[in-house]
Protein backbone atom coordinates (compact mmCIF):
# COMPACT_ATOMS: atom_id res chain seq x y z
CA UNK A 1 0.00 0.00 0.00
CA UNK A 2 1.77 3.15 -1.07
CA UNK A 3 2.17 5.61 1.52
CA UNK A 4 4.19 9.09 1.63
CA UNK A 5 6.38 8.01 4.74
CA UNK A 6 7.07 4.86 2.87
CA UNK A 7 7.93 6.69 -0.45
CA UNK A 8 10.63 9.08 1.68
CA UNK A 9 12.18 5.82 2.49
CA UNK A 10 12.71 4.32 -0.93
CA UNK A 11 13.97 8.01 -1.88
CA UNK A 12 16.48 7.97 0.65
CA UNK A 13 17.70 4.79 0.06
CA UNK A 14 18.24 6.40 -3.59
CA UNK A 15 19.86 9.54 -2.55
CA UNK A 16 23.63 8.31 -2.39
CA UNK A 17 23.18 6.96 -6.00
CA UNK A 18 21.88 10.07 -7.50
CA UNK A 19 24.58 11.94 -5.81
CA UNK A 20 27.65 9.88 -6.62
CA UNK A 21 25.56 9.89 -10.24
CA UNK A 22 25.51 14.00 -10.45
CA UNK A 23 29.26 13.49 -8.85
CA UNK A 24 31.13 11.81 -11.50
CA UNK A 25 28.94 11.88 -14.67
CA UNK A 26 26.68 15.03 -14.76
CA UNK A 27 29.11 17.94 -12.92
CA UNK A 28 31.86 16.70 -14.94
CA UNK A 29 29.54 17.46 -18.22
CA UNK A 30 29.87 21.47 -17.45
CA UNK A 31 34.04 20.94 -17.80
CA UNK A 32 33.51 19.63 -21.50
CA UNK A 33 34.51 23.21 -22.22
CA UNK A 34 37.91 22.51 -22.04
CA UNK A 35 38.04 20.41 -25.13
CA UNK A 36 37.12 24.43 -27.59
CA UNK A 37 39.74 25.77 -25.25
CA UNK A 38 43.93 25.51 -25.21
CA UNK A 39 43.34 25.61 -21.13
CA UNK A 40 45.88 25.93 -19.22
CA UNK A 41 45.30 24.83 -15.16
CA UNK A 42 47.09 28.44 -14.36
CA UNK A 43 44.17 30.24 -15.92
CA UNK A 44 41.09 27.81 -15.11
CA UNK A 45 38.56 27.99 -17.80
CA UNK A 46 37.22 31.62 -17.63
CA UNK A 47 40.89 33.04 -18.50
CA UNK A 48 41.73 29.89 -20.96
CA UNK A 49 42.00 31.11 -24.52
CA UNK A 50 38.80 29.93 -27.36
CA UNK A 51 40.46 28.25 -30.16
CA UNK A 52 36.59 26.49 -31.43
CA UNK A 53 37.12 23.39 -33.30
CA UNK A 54 40.62 23.43 -33.77
CA UNK A 55 41.24 20.45 -30.88
CA UNK A 56 39.45 18.18 -33.45
CA UNK A 57 40.98 18.87 -36.29
CA UNK A 58 44.13 18.52 -34.60
CA UNK A 59 43.15 15.09 -33.65
CA UNK A 60 42.42 13.97 -36.90
CA UNK A 61 45.41 14.97 -37.92
CA UNK A 62 47.35 13.19 -35.64
CA UNK A 63 48.59 9.17 -36.98
CA UNK A 64 46.85 7.53 -33.99
CA UNK A 65 43.75 8.76 -34.44
CA UNK A 66 42.55 6.12 -36.59
CA UNK A 67 44.08 3.40 -34.86
CA UNK A 68 42.53 4.48 -31.20
CA UNK A 69 38.72 4.41 -32.75
CA UNK A 70 39.69 1.32 -34.92
CA UNK A 71 41.46 -0.64 -31.89
CA UNK A 72 38.08 0.32 -29.76
CA UNK A 73 35.40 -0.27 -32.24
CA UNK A 74 37.34 -3.53 -33.25
CA UNK A 75 37.96 -5.34 -29.57
CA UNK A 76 34.46 -4.21 -28.36
CA UNK A 77 32.60 -5.82 -31.26
CA UNK A 78 34.53 -9.14 -30.91
CA UNK A 79 34.04 -8.58 -26.79
CA UNK A 80 29.97 -8.22 -27.75
CA UNK A 81 29.84 -11.00 -30.13
CA UNK A 82 31.77 -13.33 -27.85
CA UNK A 83 29.85 -12.36 -24.38
CA UNK A 84 26.52 -12.98 -26.64
CA UNK A 85 27.39 -16.28 -27.80
CA UNK A 86 29.55 -18.19 -25.12
CA UNK A 87 27.01 -17.45 -22.21
CA UNK A 88 24.24 -18.42 -24.50
CA UNK A 89 25.78 -21.99 -25.46
CA UNK A 90 27.01 -21.78 -21.45
CA UNK A 91 23.27 -21.71 -20.75
CA UNK A 92 21.75 -23.63 -23.02
CA UNK A 93 24.50 -26.96 -22.10
CA UNK A 94 23.61 -25.99 -18.29
CA UNK A 95 19.89 -26.12 -18.83
CA UNK A 96 20.54 -29.61 -20.10
CA UNK A 97 22.16 -31.08 -16.51
CA UNK A 98 19.27 -32.71 -14.61
CA UNK A 99 20.86 -32.92 -11.35
CA UNK A 100 20.02 -29.87 -9.61
CA UNK A 101 23.00 -29.75 -7.39
CA UNK A 102 25.58 -30.06 -9.90
CA UNK A 103 23.76 -27.21 -12.33
CA UNK A 104 23.73 -24.68 -8.65
CA UNK A 105 27.22 -25.75 -8.22
CA UNK A 106 28.55 -25.49 -12.10
CA UNK A 107 26.42 -21.90 -12.03
CA UNK A 108 28.15 -20.20 -8.87
CA UNK A 109 31.53 -21.44 -10.10
CA UNK A 110 31.44 -19.94 -13.26
CA UNK A 111 29.75 -16.71 -11.87
CA UNK A 112 32.57 -16.12 -9.24
CA UNK A 113 35.06 -13.97 -11.50
CA UNK A 114 32.74 -11.68 -12.74
CA UNK A 115 33.21 -10.17 -8.86
CA UNK A 116 37.37 -10.54 -8.98
CA UNK A 117 39.18 -6.73 -9.96
CA UNK A 118 40.89 -6.70 -13.16
CA UNK A 119 43.82 -5.35 -10.77
CA UNK A 120 44.12 -8.86 -9.20
CA UNK A 121 43.36 -10.52 -12.86
CA UNK A 122 45.76 -9.04 -15.30
CA UNK A 123 48.60 -10.00 -12.47
CA UNK A 124 47.31 -13.77 -12.47
CA UNK A 125 46.57 -13.34 -16.81
CA UNK A 126 50.67 -11.78 -16.71
CA UNK A 127 52.34 -15.24 -14.48
CA UNK A 128 49.59 -17.39 -16.80
CA UNK A 129 50.44 -16.23 -20.38
CA UNK A 130 54.47 -15.35 -19.27
CA UNK A 131 57.54 -17.17 -20.71
CA UNK A 132 57.86 -19.65 -18.68
CA UNK A 133 53.87 -19.68 -17.74
CA UNK A 134 51.79 -22.54 -17.74
CA UNK A 135 50.50 -22.06 -21.51
CA UNK A 136 54.14 -21.96 -22.43
CA UNK A 137 54.80 -25.11 -20.57
CA UNK A 138 51.58 -26.66 -22.31
CA UNK A 139 52.75 -25.65 -25.58
CA UNK A 140 56.12 -26.73 -24.86
CA UNK A 141 54.60 -30.53 -24.60
CA UNK A 142 54.39 -30.05 -28.10
CA UNK A 143 57.53 -28.92 -29.44
CA UNK A 144 56.22 -25.46 -29.90
CA UNK A 145 58.57 -22.65 -29.35
CA UNK A 146 57.27 -20.23 -26.14
CA UNK A 147 55.95 -17.18 -27.53
CA UNK A 148 55.85 -13.67 -26.35
CA UNK A 149 51.87 -13.22 -25.59
CA UNK A 150 52.42 -9.47 -23.89
CA UNK A 151 54.81 -8.53 -26.77
CA UNK A 152 52.77 -9.38 -29.66
CA UNK A 153 50.38 -7.64 -31.52
CA UNK A 154 48.83 -10.74 -33.58
CA UNK A 155 48.01 -12.78 -30.00
CA UNK A 156 47.41 -9.69 -27.35
CA UNK A 157 43.80 -8.63 -28.83
CA UNK A 158 42.87 -12.51 -28.37
CA UNK A 159 44.00 -12.50 -24.93
CA UNK A 160 41.98 -9.33 -24.26
CA UNK A 161 39.09 -10.86 -25.76
CA UNK A 162 39.19 -14.33 -24.19
CA UNK A 163 40.08 -12.78 -20.43
CA UNK A 164 37.40 -10.48 -21.04
CA UNK A 165 34.66 -13.53 -21.98
CA UNK A 166 35.90 -15.93 -19.17
CA UNK A 167 35.90 -13.78 -16.13
CA UNK A 168 32.05 -12.23 -17.67
CA UNK A 169 30.43 -15.34 -19.36
CA UNK A 170 28.80 -16.94 -16.20
CA UNK A 171 27.66 -13.97 -14.95
CA UNK A 172 25.93 -12.87 -18.37
CA UNK A 173 24.12 -16.30 -18.78
CA UNK A 174 22.17 -15.54 -15.77
CA UNK A 175 19.85 -13.59 -17.78
CA UNK A 176 20.19 -16.61 -20.78
CA UNK A 177 18.79 -19.14 -17.86
CA UNK A 178 16.16 -16.69 -16.72
CA UNK A 179 14.63 -16.48 -19.96
CA UNK A 180 14.97 -20.59 -20.15
CA UNK A 181 12.77 -20.51 -17.09
CA UNK A 182 10.18 -18.71 -18.43
CA UNK A 183 9.77 -21.36 -21.26
CA UNK A 184 6.30 -23.13 -21.01
CA UNK A 185 7.34 -27.35 -19.87
CA UNK A 186 4.18 -28.55 -21.91
CA UNK A 187 5.87 -27.53 -24.66
CA UNK A 188 8.97 -30.36 -24.15
CA UNK A 189 6.30 -32.57 -23.10
CA UNK A 190 4.35 -31.93 -26.33
CA UNK A 191 7.40 -32.44 -28.04
CA UNK A 192 8.55 -35.58 -26.63
CA UNK A 193 5.54 -36.97 -27.60
CA UNK A 194 5.36 -36.05 -31.09
CA UNK A 195 9.14 -37.87 -30.93
CA UNK A 196 11.37 -35.25 -30.92
CA UNK A 197 15.21 -35.93 -29.69
CA UNK A 198 16.78 -33.46 -27.28
CA UNK A 199 18.01 -32.05 -30.03
CA UNK A 200 15.24 -31.05 -31.86
CA UNK A 201 13.79 -30.12 -28.61
CA UNK A 202 16.94 -27.60 -28.33
CA UNK A 203 16.31 -26.05 -31.63
CA UNK A 204 12.30 -26.01 -32.09
CA UNK A 205 11.86 -25.15 -28.22
CA UNK A 206 14.13 -23.62 -26.28
CA UNK A 207 15.83 -21.14 -28.84
CA UNK A 208 12.77 -19.91 -29.90
CA UNK A 209 11.81 -19.38 -26.45
CA UNK A 210 15.09 -17.14 -25.89
CA UNK A 211 14.81 -15.14 -29.49
CA UNK A 212 13.68 -12.23 -28.08
CA UNK A 213 15.95 -12.26 -25.36
CA UNK A 214 19.22 -12.76 -27.71
CA UNK A 215 17.83 -9.94 -29.95
CA UNK A 216 17.18 -7.55 -27.01
CA UNK A 217 20.74 -8.07 -25.47
CA UNK A 218 22.88 -7.66 -28.97
CA UNK A 219 20.63 -4.55 -29.75
CA UNK A 220 21.55 -2.75 -25.74
CA UNK A 221 24.85 -4.20 -26.62
CA UNK A 222 25.33 -1.66 -29.65
CA UNK A 223 25.56 0.92 -27.19
CA UNK A 224 28.80 -0.14 -25.64
CA UNK A 225 30.65 -0.15 -29.50
CA UNK A 226 32.57 2.55 -28.02
CA UNK A 227 33.74 1.08 -25.09
CA UNK A 228 36.38 -1.62 -24.84
CA UNK A 229 37.09 -2.00 -20.99
CA UNK A 230 39.10 0.79 -19.76
CA UNK A 231 39.76 -1.40 -16.40
CA UNK A 232 40.66 -4.53 -18.57
CA UNK A 233 43.48 -3.23 -21.13
CA UNK A 234 45.01 -0.44 -18.43
CA UNK A 235 45.78 -3.03 -16.29
CA UNK A 236 47.07 -5.71 -19.05
CA UNK A 237 47.98 -3.69 -21.64
CA UNK A 238 51.63 -2.05 -22.39
CA UNK A 239 54.17 0.03 -24.89
CA UNK A 240 55.01 -3.22 -27.08
CA UNK A 241 50.85 -3.56 -27.64
CA UNK A 242 49.66 -0.43 -28.20
CA UNK A 243 49.45 -0.36 -31.95
CA UNK A 244 46.72 -3.75 -31.48
CA UNK A 245 45.18 -2.68 -28.05
CA UNK A 246 45.02 1.59 -27.09
CA UNK A 247 41.97 2.47 -27.28
CA UNK A 248 40.06 5.65 -26.70
CA UNK A 249 39.90 5.39 -22.95
CA UNK A 250 43.81 4.64 -22.57
CA UNK A 251 44.79 7.26 -24.63
CA UNK A 252 42.46 10.11 -23.01
CA UNK A 253 44.45 8.84 -20.11
CA UNK A 254 47.73 9.13 -21.39
CA UNK A 255 47.65 12.65 -23.32
CA UNK A 256 45.32 14.28 -20.75
CA UNK A 257 47.18 12.79 -17.25
CA UNK A 258 50.43 11.52 -18.56
CA UNK A 259 51.53 14.33 -21.19
CA UNK A 260 49.40 16.87 -19.13
CA UNK A 261 47.57 17.73 -22.62
CA UNK A 262 44.17 18.21 -21.04
CA UNK A 263 42.10 19.84 -23.66
CA UNK A 264 43.49 17.21 -26.37
CA UNK A 265 42.25 14.34 -24.34
CA UNK A 266 38.61 16.40 -23.37
CA UNK A 267 38.59 16.51 -27.48
CA UNK A 268 39.06 13.06 -27.93
CA UNK A 269 36.72 11.97 -24.82
CA UNK A 270 34.11 14.44 -25.59
CA UNK A 271 34.26 13.11 -29.41
CA UNK A 272 33.52 9.34 -27.23
CA UNK A 273 30.41 10.46 -25.70
CA UNK A 274 28.92 12.06 -27.94
CA UNK A 275 29.35 9.14 -30.24
CA UNK A 276 28.10 6.71 -27.29
CA UNK A 277 25.07 8.91 -26.98
CA UNK A 278 23.86 8.55 -30.46
CA UNK A 279 24.69 4.46 -30.30
CA UNK A 280 22.69 4.50 -26.91
CA UNK A 281 19.77 5.80 -28.42
CA UNK A 282 19.68 4.08 -31.22
CA UNK A 283 19.92 0.90 -29.73
CA UNK A 284 16.84 1.60 -27.45
CA UNK A 285 15.12 2.19 -30.73
CA UNK A 286 16.48 -1.02 -32.14
CA UNK A 287 15.57 -2.79 -28.69
CA UNK A 288 11.99 -1.13 -28.84
CA UNK A 289 11.13 -2.16 -32.51
CA UNK A 290 12.60 -5.99 -32.62
CA UNK A 291 12.16 -6.88 -28.96
CA UNK A 292 9.40 -4.67 -27.76
CA UNK A 293 11.62 -2.78 -24.86
CA UNK A 294 10.79 0.14 -23.54
CA UNK A 295 12.09 2.52 -21.07
CA UNK A 296 9.98 5.08 -21.60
Amino acid sequence: MYSRKNALHYHAMVLPGILLLLLFSVVPIGFAVIAFQNFKPGRGITGSEWVGLENFHYLFQLPDSRLIFFNTIFLAVLKIAANLIVPLVFALLLNEVRVRFLRKSIQTIVYLPHFISWVLLATIFFDVFSLEGIVNQALGLFGIDPVLFYASNRWFPAIIVATDVWKEFGFNAIVYLAALTGINPALYEAAGIDGASRFRQLWHVTLPGVKTTVILLATLALGNVMNANFDQIFNMYNPLVYQSSDIIDTYVYRVGLNDLQYSLGTAVGLLKSVVSFILVVLSYVLASRFAGYRIF
